[in-house]
């Protein structure tokens, strides 16, 4: 989420409290180490048709990543996708929220920790656009959490939104914080960290879909 979340990680739209939408409790976010400068203080989400265009090339190589295994094990009830979070240990918290509350979420495809055969890693650190997620277009790639913007966003819902790019999820910055892909529109107020209704079903259909055409290519 950087510009992003306030650029991927940049825009949601309404507040919380006039929204009622489901929210988790805020816990500290990570301080930069000593030794880091902090960045700058986020005020906005632009986004861009680079990022969504970024985003989308994530989630296709995330699928691409696991299609042999979905392939060598045609009778499995959902996908598991296998992340390394050894890269961003001060939010270790934060990165267990987030994969609770996709895995409660979704059942077509799962988030399990592991420092093998891992298709996309966590990292942390300071950068002037934020956090967001970033592939090497080759089934592997890392999402990227800032310091400085998990400070004044809720951090939780940052590393979730982050998380649903990996997931085939486009940001929609203009929604409001019921919305997890808001992002950073509806404001630093809002904490929501869980996909809404529609953001879920359009998960469910993407890995369904997604890996039955990949599957079709492989066989």
């Amino acid at each position: 989420m950087s510009k992003r979340y306030l650029s991927v990680a940049a825009v949601l739209g309404l507040t919380v409290a006039g929204l009622g939408a489901t929210s988790v409790t805020a816990s500290a976010a990570p301080v930069a180490p000593a030794g880091h400068s902090a960045a700058p203080s986020y005020d906005r989400y632009a986004g861009s048709a680079q990022e969504a265009k970024a985003n989308k090339a994530f989630f296709e190589a995330v699928v691409k990543a696991v299609t042999e295994k979905r392939a060598a094990n045609p009778g499995a009830t959902s996908v598991t996708v296998v992340y390394d979070a050894s890269r961003a240990p001060s939010f270790a918290r934060q990165i267990a929220s987030s994969t609770s509350i996709w895995n409660s979420s979704v059942s077509n495809v799962k988030l399990q920790q592991g420092s093998s055969g891992a298709s996309f890693s966590y990292r942390e650190g300071n950068d002037s656009r934020g956090s967001y997620a970033s592939t090497d277009g080759h089934g592997r790639g890392y999402i990227f959490l800032d310091y400085a913007q998990n400070q004044q966003y809720n951090s939780t819902r940052v590393t979730a939104h982050e998380t649903g790019h990996v997931l085939g999820l486009p940001d929609t910055y203009s929604g409001p914080c019921s919305q997890l892909m808001s992002g950073g529109g509806p404001g630093p107020s809002c904490t929501n960290a869980r996909p809404d209704a529609t953001e879920r079903a359009k998960v469910e259909r993407l890995w369904a879909n997604g890996l039955a055409k990949a599957l079709q290519k492989v066989r």
